[in-house]
């Protein structure tokens, strides 16, 4: 993996802690911002998502904004190349 990607999160979120437990059991080593606690992460979420929220995804230009670990699943049926680069298997939910 080329960087850590950045999950940007709010604290008492039930779908950040999903997304979260989610990457962990899967071993995804994460950049995790909660935007409440600061104001330039909301502003850089915003900026590559176009939305204020969370759980938001940002790796390089793959960005999956406002997502359930299954709507997380989907987009990456089209991104095959950042599956591998997260070391998220074909047969892993």
């Amino acid at each position: 993996m080329k960087h850590k990607p950045i999950l940007y999160i709010k604290r008492g979120c039930p779908w950040c802690r999903q997304a979260k437990a989610f990457f962990d059991s899967h071993g995804v080593d994460l950049d995790v911002r909660d935007v409440n606690r600061s104001n330039a992460s909301l502003k850089r979420m915003i900026e590559v998502s176009g939305q204020s929220l969370t759980p938001t995804l940002e790796y390089d230009d793959f960005v999956v904004a406002d997502f359930s670990v299954d709507d997380f699943l989907s987009e990456l049926e089209e991104r095959p190349d950042i599956r591998m680069e997260l070391g998220i298997g074909d047969d892993e939910d």
